[in-house]
């Protein structure tokens, strides 16, 4: 089976930004959501001219296929269903679609309710990924989040009822003014609800963001040893649980990992739609306009005619290979490094790869190369050091 192509579409609208998140995301009226969905539309068409993969009757044999497809956010499920559908039909109408296409929408609680889920179902979108983030209504405020815990099951259990069978819910760890005990009472609140997937990170402080500059949030921090707790147990408990980590902020029922996301680690190539999402295509990587206005007047250009249009070079392909290669708890393939790049991965990274080895970071089982628990803790450090 070919890799396919996996297709990105960002919707950056939201009720309002939360005082942890540096996406680009902000509020907008309905007005400017319309002509939003509109512009998507447009570039969507385009780039589907521009590629020549236009649908046509008598010839279906030059598309590529589609493989997965996400809506990410921001918050998409601020869209009414019926945007929601036009979008899906335009992705239809000039992309062909594998049988088993996965389509991911991502959905914040407050945002929804069973007529949308509904019309979601019947636009295709098989899959749900629900941004609850905490089970504590009182955390949940000083995030910024604009529903509470009783909202996020309701919606849940909406979307259960509107035949959603694969829902992927996401919890923080290490918020201001959480202990374990309070982590892991949340955690397990979350596992009772049965959802095939987990996401399951610590709150990082991304420069910009009210949070960052907080002295009082940062008092309130757990300190390293409570986070590093709050890990294990995470592990521990998702693992008694039936969940396997395939990546690692990730854990899922057997069989219902993120296809998207491992698309995304195995570099199957994807293109990004609306403001500011990236591609990676025919062997570069560009991304859209940033500003609103800007991508409304003109939603689409050439990928070259982009400003950071850059071919990638047998380095970064390297790189990039072994570094989202080793999020996945499986590793990567040092027999596929040879034969995708023409050389030994002994030349390029074995004095690396040995000294990671020693010191219990870095194992090979088989062909496989991975992290081991220990390496996936300091996975930032080793990544760097995988830059070539």
């Amino acid at each position: 089976m070919k890799m396919g192509l996996e297709i990105y579409v960002h919707i950056p609208f939201c009720i309002k930004k939360c005082h942890y998140c540096d996406f680009l995301s902000f509020p907008a009226e309905e007005a400017v959501r319309d002509r939003y969905c509109l512009a998507l539309e447009k570039e969507i068409h385009q780039t589907a001219v521009f590629l020549g993969s236009e649908k046509t009757r008598r010839d279906s044999r030059h598309k590529e296929i589609v493989s997965t497809v996400f809506i990410g956010g921001g918050t998409p499920s601020l869209l009414s269903g019926k945007q929601v559908m036009k979008i899906m039909d335009c992705l239809r109408d000039h992309f062909s679609f594998r049988e088993n296409v996965e389509i991911t929408i991502e959905a914040n609680p407050g945002t929804l309710d069973a007529e949308k889920l509904k019309l979601y179902r019947e636009a295709g979108i098989n899959r749900l990924s629900m941004g609850l983030q905490s089970t504590d209504n009182a955390s949940l405020h000083r995030l910024g989040r604009i529903h509470t815990w009783e909202q996020g099951v309701k919606n849940y259990q909406e979307a259960r009822k509107a035949g959603f069978s694969n829902i992927n819910l996401d919890l923080m760890s290490a918020l201001p003014g959480q202990d374990l005990c309070s982590y892991v009472d949340g955690l397990k609140k979350v596992t009772e609800l049965e959802p095939e997937h987990i996401s399951s990170y610590s709150l990082i402080l991304e420069e910009g963001t009210p949070f960052f500059s907080s002295k009082e949030i940062r008092r309130q921090l757990p300190d390293e040893e409570t986070e590093r707790e709050m890990y294990e147990k995470t592990k521990e408990i998702l693992q008694e649980k039936g969940y396997h980590r395939y990546e690692i902020s990730n854990y899922a029922k057997a069989g219902r990992e993120c296809r998207h996301n491992l698309g995304y680690w195995d570099e199957v190539p994807y293109l990004g739609f609306g403001l500011g999402a990236s591609s990676c295509y025919g062997g570069a990587r560009f991304s859209n306009e940033r500003d609103i206005l800007t991508y409304m007047a003109e939603p689409f250009r050439p990928f070259e005619k982009r400003e950071d249009y850059a071919r990638q070079s047998r380095k970064e392909q390297m790189e990039d290979y072994m570094i989202f290669g080793l999020r996945k708890t499986k590793g990567v393939s040092l027999s596929r490094f040879d034969r995708e790049y023409g050389c030994a991965w002994k030349e390029i990274y074995g004095e690396k790869i040995r000294r990671y080895e020693k010191i219990g970071l870095l194992i090979i089982e088989g062909d496989n190369l991975k992290l081991t628990d220990a390496g996936i803790d300091v996975s930032n450090r080793i990544f760097e050091d995988f830059l070539l």
